[in-house]
C-alpha cells in the first residue's frame, strides 16, 4: 500500500485529470441540470462505506475547492451495526481518502433480523429516518445518497418487472417526515464501470455489504432481483447499444395520453374515466344559450 498521503494526493489528482471527464464532469452536471446545490445548504454526504459514496465523498470535496458560491458540507457514516471488521474498514478507508467523517451508532440490523417480509426495504427506510434525523442535528438541510445511472435504470426495469410500475429513482426529492430536509442524488450521471475503474486503478478495497443478511440462507431477494436486471441489461445491449440510454429516457418521455392510468396526489386516475368526464362536459355545453 502506497503512502497515505501521496495515495490521496495521486486519487485527487486523478479527479481533476485522468477521471474528470467519466466522474468529476457528469457528478457536476447532475448538480446543475437539477439544482441540487445551492448557495448556503448544509450538506450531510451520507457514507455507507461502499465504493460510490466513498467516491461521491471525494467528487464534493473537489466541487467544494472549486467554490463557486458558499456551501457546507458534513462527512456523515452510520453504523447500523457493523462487525467490528467492517467498521474498520469504514474508517481506514475515510483517513486513507482525507474524509473526515462523523460517525454515529444505531442498532438498525438488530432491530430488522428477525423480520421475514422485506427486511432490506424497512432497514432502508430506517437508515434514511436515522440520516434525516443526524443530519437535522448537525444544522443540515439535505443528505446526499451514491445512488448512480445504472442504479436508476435498474430501478426503473425491476418496478416494471417485479413491481407492475413505472417508477423512476428521482435526482431530488423533498422530505415528507422531516421538514425542511430534501434527499439528493449527485451521482445521477455517474457509470457504474467508470466507478470500478477508478477502484481498481488505486487498489482500494470498498465494503460490499455488511448486512448479517448477506450471509444468512433466507437474504438476497433483492439483490437476486437486481442481479437478474443487470444480466437482462447486458443482453438487451449485446443487439442495442443504446438501451442503457433509451430505458432512461422513457422516465423523461412519459405520454400520458398512452397509458391506461397514472397516479397524482389525488390517487389512481383512469385514462378513460377523463374521456367520459370530457365527453360529460361538453355535452353540457353544446353552444346553446337561452334567450
Amino acid at each position: 500500500m502506497q503512502p497515505v498521503e501521496g495515495l490521496q494526493e495521486q486519487i485527487e489528482n486523478g479527479l481533476r485529470t485522468t477521471y474528470a471527464r467519466r466522474l468529476f464532469k457528469p457528478f457536476a452536471r447532475a448538480i446543475v441540470q437539477y439544482g441540487l446545490v445551492q448557495p448556503h445548504d448544509r450538506i450531510a454526504v451520507c457514507i455507507s462505506g461502499g465504493k460510490d459514496s466513498m467516491l461521491m465523498a471525494k467528487l464534493f470535496q473537489e466541487l467544494k475547492r472549486h467554490n463557486k458560491f458558499e456551501f457546507g458540507l458534513e462527512f456523515l457514516v452510520m453504523d447500523p451495526g457493523y462487525l467490528p471488521e467492517n467498521r474498520s474498514l469504514i474508517e481506514e478507508n475515510a483517513a486513507l481518502l482525507g474524509i473526515p467523517v462523523t460517525i454515529f451508532e444505531t442498532d438498525i440490523f438488530e432491530s430488522v433480523y428477525t423480520i421475514e417480509k422485506s427486511p432490506c426495504y424497512l432497514c432502508a427506510r430506517m437508515r434514511r429516518g436515522h440520516l434525516y434525523h443526524k443530519a437535522q442535528e448537525l444544522g443540515c438541510n439535505k443528505i446526499a445518497l451514491g445512488h448512480h445511472y445504472d442504479d436508476v435504470i435498474e430501478t426503473i426495469l425491476m418496478g416494471m418487472l417485479y413491481g407492475g410500475q413505472v417508477q423512476s429513482m428521482l435526482p431530488k426529492l423533498k422530505s415528507t417526515n422531516f421538514e425542511g430536509m430534501e434527499l439528493i442524488r449527485p451521482m445521477y450521471f455517474v457509470r457504474e464501470h467508470d466507478i470500478i475503474s477508478w477502484k481498481q486503478a488505486y487498489g482500494l478495497r470498498f465494503l460490499q455489504c455488511a448486512c448479517k443478511f448477506t450471509a444468512d440462507a433466507h437474504s438476497g431477494i433483492m439483490d437476486s432481483k437486481r442481479q437478474e436486471v443487470k444480466e437482462l441489461i447486458r443482453t438487451l445491449k449485446r443487439n442495442n447499444p443504446q438501451v442503457e440510454q433509451n430505458i432512461f429516457k422513457s422516465v423523461e418521455n412519459v405520454n400520458l395520453a398512452t397509458v391506461l392510468s397514472y397516479k397524482d396526489k389525488n390517487g389512481i386516475r383512469h385514462r378513460f374515466d377523463e374521456e367520459d368526464e370530457e365527453a360529460d362536459e361538453d355535452e353540457g355545453n353544446d353552444g346553446d344559450t337561452e334567450e
